[in-house]
């Protein structure tokens, strides 16, 4: 099972899966919703603006990709232990998670050159190729490694943040072709980038899994009441000095910018461990119950790639001048409005494909990719 789950036979059934990881993909796919429909969203130009992206800020930037991080991390783990109870030694199942890494890297490249800038894909699929000795590493040296890369990632972005020229962004750029351009330029220098930042999340997701954290919440409610509470606190505080810096209190040098995206990045990756923490806490309260609401956004998790790749397809229309060209046209709460509508409606057809037994069609395509047309049926 990987962050975007259901494209290996080795998978359960989805009626025996575990609620709290395909829960957690689809209520945070609102998080990722939330952040890219910044791109639709012009200057703050009064005090309700200035509050929305506040709170922006501080809850959905940055917030929400250490958690899917995480989960793919998370799941990276289950599949090579699935792969192990199949009969496969260490060499065949690395090999098999490395080549799925690969195609992670194909779709996150496809993913930019026609889609959307912000690509995650292709630095999960460098996870998964450079770190994947991480899976038999001792716990002591997992979490070791994950705090010297958590502070990697936070001085990495801080410092790309300033580098970033203001209104970089291919809503300037008339043509198609052009916009192209620009995605995979951007992609190629953005998805090492990314995958630095991810890599923290990604080993601690490992050791997670290890101990079934998501899987068996009811186990572990006093740790996770903890990590909710205190991961979402630390993000909002941490949040604060970026908020400053955008409202121009802390000054415009590059030394603030930079220390407050910093700590702003730092910090997030506790609110992301935090916001799983608290999903795994609403799946162990829900037990075996199930409404219209939990079922449609369980399937929302369990496509969700094919959900994130959607949104990315209805910000291309969105945003493109070439297009509807609405980037940078909307307040910052109309904007963020889409950007619930937006995941709504991909939570909605997530679940009417449940009803008819498919799977997402991007899920269906990795899986053809990894095994052959024989093994996607």
């Amino acid at each position: 099972m990987s962050v975007f789950p259901a494209d290996s036979p080795e998978a359960p059934p989805l009626a025996a899966r575990a609620l709290a990881p395909d829960l957690a993909r689809g209520v945070m796919l609102l998080v990722i919703a939330l952040a890219h429909a910044r791109v639709l969203s012009g200057p703050d130009t009064g005090p309700t603006d200035q509050a929305v992206a506040a709170l922006h800020t501080a809850f959905v930037d940055g917030r929400g990709y250490p958690m899917f991080a995480a989960l793919f991390g998370y799941g990276m783990a289950q599949l090579l232990a699935r792969h192990v109870r199949a009969g496969a030694d260490w060499l065949a199942a690395r090999e098999r998670l490395r080549r799925r890494g690969r195609w992670l890297l194909v779709f996150g490249f496809g993913h930019a050159l026609l889609l959307f800038h912000g690509d995650i894909l292709g630095a999960y699929g460098l996870l998964s190729v450079l770190l994947i000795a991480a899976l038999r590493s001792p716990d002591r040296s997992l979490l070791a490694a994950a705090g010297a890369w958590f502070v990697a990632g936070a001085l990495a972005f801080g410092g790309a943040a300033r580098l970033i020229p203001a209104g970089a962004d291919a809503e300037s750029l008339p043509g198609p072709l052009l916009s192209a351009a620009f995605r995979v330029l951007g992609w190629l220098a953005t998805t090492p980038l990314f995958a630095v930042m991810a890599a923290g999340p990604f080993l601690v997701g490992i050791w997670a899994a290890r101990r079934r954290l998501l899987e068996r919440p009811e186990q572990h409610l006093p740790a996770l009441r903890r990590t909710a509470l205190a991961g979402i606190a630390v993000a909002v505080v941490g949040a604060l000095p970026l908020v400053a810096v955008h409202a121009g209190r802390w000054g415009d040098g590059a030394a603030p910018q930079i220390a407050a995206t910093a700590l702003h990045t730092l910090t997030g990756y506790a609110g992301g461990f935090g916001y799983a923490a608290l999903v795994a806490l609403a799946a162990a309260r829900l037990g075996e119950r199930r409404g219209l609401v939990v079922t449609a956004l369980v399937a929302c998790g369990q496509r969700s790639l094919s959900c994130y790749l959607a949104q990315s397809l209805a910000w291309q229309l969105l945003f493109e001048p070439y297009w509807a060209g609405l980037g940078g046209q909307f307040r910052p709460l109309t904007a963020a409005a889409a950007g619930f509508g937006v995941w709504a409606l991909t939570v909605v057809l997530a679940d009417l494909a449940r009803r008819r037994g498919r799977q997402g069609p991007a899920e269906a395509l990795l899986r053809r990719a990894l095994h052959g047309p024989a093994r996607s049926e």
